[in-house]
């Protein structure tokens, strides 16, 4: 087990790279503690499988370093990295029996045959499938068979870090939630380091302690579910994390004041001095802002309302520009005009994307 340390890791698919724009992986000064959950979360091409493949020593990286606690594997094979990897389809040999499946990474090193059987024991039993150890795989379902992939990248009990790439892919959906717990609660007993890669945020955050949201080549957010949910570093974060995304709207700012068209909305902090020449926006999530009846918080135009289930979802429009807002139980409308109550301290400015901290006032309310 280990402590990985990314130290100003780039990578560039190109042999000449001028510029930011030329690398896949843009750079990363990051530490992934000894046994921490981790996720790599994101949209297709944003860059977290290859920072995966340069972890796992499948790819060297353009410039900077990887450490395994103090050991810099930079330039160390796969093999010599002591990690196991999980793929996206499962890696699993058709002719064997789980167990056999299961026991292969321990027989490649040697190790006792009473020790090989209770290790396999062990972790058929933690995924469930002690009643199929001699069944061969061929005849097992996609998801057995990705269970068996997962039990082989457990099974080793001296890894410096699990690997997943979107595991759960091929998984039926009714049991991707199970698998997911399954992880977890392995997570929790074994003291790993693994670290997850999907572009799912279900999956993301239902099983890691720490996020890593990666966009466009680099991590814009690191932090936990809640820091992500209730303070996104980024629009591109308030808009990935969340059914339906934050709300960001352009805005003029004055001070403790927001402006979207002509409609004031007051603010729980105060930005004397926001970055010339950069686009600023407003965020605020939908579970924080309510629909009301006219002439109560902001005017709002309703466009429609949309029942999903678990809730009501009003799409309204904020002097011309589109918004949701949660929908209260029991609330009529006359017409579609409606008012807008807003939680200042979960409003949110940023310039050019990126969240302004603003300075702290003493007045904090609801709109």
């Amino acid at each position: 087990m280990a402590s990985i340390t990314l130290d100003g890791l780039a990578h560039a698919y190109r042999p000449d790279p001028r510029g930011p724009q030329d690398y896949a992986l843009k750079e990363i000064n990051h530490v992934w503690r000894q046994g921490g959950a981790y996720a790599l979360l994101g949209p297709s091409g944003c860059g977290k499988t290859t920072l995966l493949n340069i972890i796992s020593g499948l790819v060297v990286p353009t410039r900077g370093k990887i450490l395994f606690d103090d050991r810099d594997v930079t330039h160390l094979p796969t093999e010599a990295r002591n990690i196991a990897q999980v793929f996206q389809f499962p890696v699993v040999y058709d002719t064997m029996t789980v167990r056999e499946n299961l026991a292969f990474p321990l027989k490649n090193r040697r190790m006792p045959r009473e020790e090989i059987a209770r290790r396999v024991e062990e972790i058929a039993s933690r995924l469930d499938m002690s009643a199929v150890l001699d069944r061969k795989a061929a005849n097992l379902t996609a998801d057995a068979k990705q269970k068996i992939s997962l039990g082989r990248g457990l099974v080793r009990e001296d890894v410096a870090a699990i690997l997943f790439d979107e595991p759960l892919t091929v998984i039926d959906p009714h049991l991707k939630w199970q698998l997911r717990s399954t992880l977890k609660e392995l997570h929790r007993t074994l003291d790993l380091t693994m670290i997850y890669v999907t572009h799912d945020q279900t999956e993301a955050l239902t099983f890691a302690d720490t996020v890593v949201v990666m966009h466009d080549g680099g991590v814009v957010q690191t932090g936990t579910p809640e820091e992500l949910f209730e303070r996104p570093a980024h629009t591109f974060v308030g808009h990935f994390i969340g059914s339906p995304g934050m709300n960001v709207l352009p805005a003029r700012v004055e001070g403790r004041r927001a402006l979207i068209g002509d409609v004031a909305i007051e603010l729980a902090r105060a930005y004397p001095a926001l970055p010339a020449g950069e686009t600023i926006e407003l965020g605020v999530r939908p579970e924080f802002a309510t629909l009301a009846p006219a002439g109560t918080g902001v005017p709002v135009a309703v466009k429609r309302i949309d029942d999903i289930g678990r809730a009501r979802i009003a799409r309204v429009e904020i002097a011309g520009q589109p918004a949701a807002a949660m929908v209260p139980e029991g609330l009529a409308l006359n017409g579609d005009e409606a008012g807008l109550r807003l939680d200042p301290r979960q409003i949110h400015i940023y310039a050019g994307g990126v969240l302004v901290p603003g300075e702290a006032t003493n007045r904090e309310g609801a709109s």
